[in-house]
Formats: structure tokens, C-alpha cells, sequence
């Protein structure tokens, strides 16, 4: 297995995809977009180039899926992801496109469930929620989804940079990434404890806590920031039911903790 680096923004560069390929190359595999930052990969490029070597291509589009739109055709990929709870269907399912004449061998042997790829009585319930999730973000996407989020996100950052002039630093890319997705560093401020101290605001910062100790995300760390940065870094997510209200209060919250934390350090 080879892993490839990323940019300054998150992104995998073709030039890194082609020096990677070898004789024994058989499958890429690189996410739509970041889980962390929303930056989003130049999918149909490398699937185009993983063809050109002989190698098949996949995408793990799991958290693009229901918030921008995706053609399978168009990316030009073997293997397409897709998990439910990431677009509102319940915990539990997933589906997995198969590009016409790709043979696959089974996960679990037995059965003719799901094509003969994994045996046992499949969830109904849970496929038809799936099918259900897909069908209404299909139409909020028709309907303009997309821009209204990318507005509240766009306005969160503002009045957070407003209100914290100088401090407010965005970890990915400004344009090419997911419109719900705002992920930043505040300088003097550790995720963690501006997570904590904002008791209405639901988030996740960007550093993961073993033990009691907090070490930097890899996410963030690959992308080539300082410790420092990425223990400072809070993930903001936005969602079909948020509000300019929600806006407003979440900047407002957010703020009051920083600058109350500012207080505190004060000798």
C-alpha cells in the first residue's frame, strides 16, 4: 500500500498520483471530500489517470454525497461509496456503485443478497431510508441547497473574523471544498477548551484525545501545520436546518468563549 501526500490545502496532487504507479498497481482510492477540512479532490483527473496505468479507481464519497452534486459518469470512477447517516438516512446504510462489467469477488459467500456480493437478508427498512435520503437531497440540491449553505458558512466565518480580528485562520481551501463545512484555527485559543466552554454549540475540534492527552489531527498534520494550529482547530458543520439565527448565536457564543479565555490567561 502507498500513501500519497497532500497539499498545503488538503488536496492530493496528480503529479503525486503519477510518480506513485508501479507494475503492481491495481486500485486508488481517494475520498470526494474531507471529512475534517471539506476539501474536495480532483476525483475525475486522478480516476482518468489511475485508467491510463491500468488501475481501477474508487471513491470513498461518503461525507460529498447529499451536498454537492455527483454523477458517477462524469467522475469516471470503477467504485462509488455512499453511507446514509451522512445525509440523513439512519446509522447502518451504506451502498457501494459498481461500474457495469466490473466483476467483484463476494464479502460474504452463500447467498444471492445484493448480487451475490454479501449473503444474508439485507435491511429493508434501512435501504429504503436510504433510497428515500438520497431522493430528497437529489431535490434540495435541484433547489438550490448547495449556495444557501455555502452563505450561512461564508457569514459564520465573517463574523467570526470580524470579531476576533487577526486570529481567525481557515485550515483548507477558501473556494474548492464542501459549502457546510468551516474548519479554523483561532490562534492563542486549544479546540478542545473553546469546544468545552460553548455548551450550545454541537462541533468537534480537530485534534483527537487519548487518555487525557490531545494530539494534532493527521488530517491537519499532513496538510503541513504547526502542532500548535492544529490543536488550536474546530470544525464547524452546517446542516439543512441551519438558520441565520443559528449563525448569529453560534458566532456569538464562540466569540464570548475566546475572549473569556483571553481574560483567564491574563498573569
Amino acid at each position: 500500500m502507498t500513501l500519497l501526500p497532500v497539499d498545503r490545502e488538503g488536496l492530493v496532487e496528480p503529479t503525486a498520483l503519477a510518480a506513485a504507479f508501479t507494475e503492481d498497481t491495481v486500485l486508488v482510492s481517494v475520498m470526494a471530500a474531507n471529512n475534517e477540512t471539506g476539501a474536495l479532490q480532483p476525483v475525475a483527473e486522478l480516476a482518468a489517470m489511475a485508467h491510463e496505468h491500468g488501475a481501477l479507481f474508487h471513491c470513498d464519497a461518503a461525507q460529498a454525497v447529499g451536498k454537492i452534486p455527483l454523477d458517477v459518469q462524469s467522475l469516471g470512477v470503477d467504485l462509488l461509496t455512499v453511507v446514509g447517516h451522512k445525509m440523513y438516512a439512519p446509522k447502518g446504510a451504506a451502498a457501494l456503485y459498481v461500474r457495469e462489467g466490473m466483476a467483484l469477488e463476494p464479502v460474504v459467500y452463500g447467498g444471492g443478497q445484493e448480487r451475490g456480493l454479501r449473503a444474508g437478508t439485507e435491511n429493508v427498512a434501512l435501504a429504503v431510508a436510504l433510497g428515500t435520503a438520497a431522493w430528497i437531497a437529489a431535490a434540495e440540491l435541484a433547489d438550490g441547497a448547495p449556495a444557501r449553505i455555502t452563505a450561512l458558512r461564508d457569514d459564520l466565518h465573517q463574523r467570526l473574523a470580524v470579531a476576533l480580528p487577526g486570529r481567525v485562520r481557515l485550515n483548507g481551501p477558501e473556494k474548492n471544498r464542501l459549502p457546510n463545512t468551516l474548519n479554523i484555527s483561532v490562534e492563542g485559543v486549544l479546540g478542545h477548551e473553546l469546544l468545552a466552554a460553548v455548551g450550545q454549540i454541537a462541533a468537534s475540534t480537530g485534534s483527537a484525545c487519548h487518555s487525557g492527552t490531545h494530539t494534532p489531527s493527521p488530517v491537519l498534520t499532513a496538510m503541513g501545520l504547526d502542532s500548535a494550529r492544529a490543536l488550536g482547530a474546530l470544525r464547524l458543520s452546517l446542516g439543512r436546518w441551519t438558520t441565520p439565527g443559528d449563525i448569529e448565536t453560534a458566532a456569538a457564543a464562540l466569540t464570548r468563549a475566546v475572549l473569556a479565555s483571553d481574560i483567564h490567561v491574563q498573569p
